[in-house]
């Protein structure tokens, strides 16, 4: 995993790509310390960077688009697939190296909130507390890119699907305040999970069989469910799809100084299930 970890590292910045997604972070937070810490004078370091996030939805696909895709492309995947080290080791091995492009800045920002407190007031746990949720986020970005990449072996998808998901989490909220709440729209919501999640099963395995069977069991209980308990499947999707809304556990910091532990939890698990799904995807690759 360290040779591994090292290749990537060297290949993010003789590429630039490190370098230049470093640099236009710093640059476009240092606009807005400038603007609201330094000029306006308000005390949080934590609502500067909320200005930032926008960053992460080009940044991120950009740093991890060329992770496994340039590998499939090239064909020097099956040299990682061939040599003495697990998948898992491989997958790490990469996803270590985007973390540490994206924790370089969040190092670099630990300066910011010492130069308020030098100027005036600061709330130091607030904002040290608000970089360490926005390095994770940045993780979850990470994370989920380096799937999308595993899927496909052109740069180009990989970067456009990872940003068209980042921008749809972006506006979640928005978007489910669209979503109708009745019980049937519930139900539909539901069945319509139930078909990608099949979907993908069936992508991965291969097997039919199972699939089907998951899908049959899957439709059976929500149509039982509804039957017997339709209030179950009022606002269903928003209280299902509402925990997605990632950047919310950012913005709580920003907005209310509130720090949502269980959202920190749901960073860490959304970073865990895809680098499990990553090292599917290249097994499935190694077995095609």
């Amino acid at each position: 995993m360290t040779a591994i970890y090292k290749r990537e590292i060297r290949s993010y910045f003789q590429s630039m790509t490190g370098p230049v997604f470093i640099a236009f972070l710093l640059a476009f937070t240092g606009i807005y310390f400038v603007a609201y810490n330094l000029s306006a004078g308000y005390p949080y370091f934590s609502y500067t960077l909320s200005g930032s996030l926008i960053v992460f939805l080009v940044g991120i696909p950009l740093i991890t688009m060329r992770s496994f895709s340039e590998e499939r492309r090239s064909k020097t995947d099956q040299m990682l697939l061939t040599a003495p080290v697990s998948l898992f080791g491989v997958v790490m091995g990469k996803y270590l190296a985007m973390v540490t492009v994206i924790a370089i800045p969040n190092i670099i920002f630990c300066i910011y909130p010492l130069i308020i407190q030098s100027q005036g007031t600061a709330y130091l746990t607030v904002d040290y507390l608000s970089i360490l949720v926005f390095f994770l986020l940045g993780c979850v970005y990470a994370a989920i890119g380096m799937f999308l990449s595993a899927l496909t072996e052109s740069q180009i998808i990989a970067f456009v699907s990872a940003f068209g998901i980042l921008l749809v989490l972006y506006l979640w909220d928005g978007i489910l305040s669209l979503l109708p709440s009745s019980a049937i729209s519930g139900l539909a919501g539901a069945l319509i999970l139930l078909a990608v999640a099949v979907f993908y099963i069936y992508h991965m395995t291969d097997n039919i069989v199972l699939a089907g069977v998951i899908g049959a069991a899957g439709v059976a209980a929500g149509i039982v469910l509804y039957a017997v308990r339709p209030a179950l499947f009022e606002n269903l999707l928003s209280r299902l799809l509402g925990r997605l809304a990632l950047a919310n556990v950012f913005t709580d910091i920003t907005s209310n100084s509130i720090v949502d532990v269980t959202g920190i939890v749901l960073y860490l698990s959304i970073i865990a299930v895809f680098v499990f799904l990553t090292v599917q995807a290249v097994q499935k690759r190694r077995w095609s």
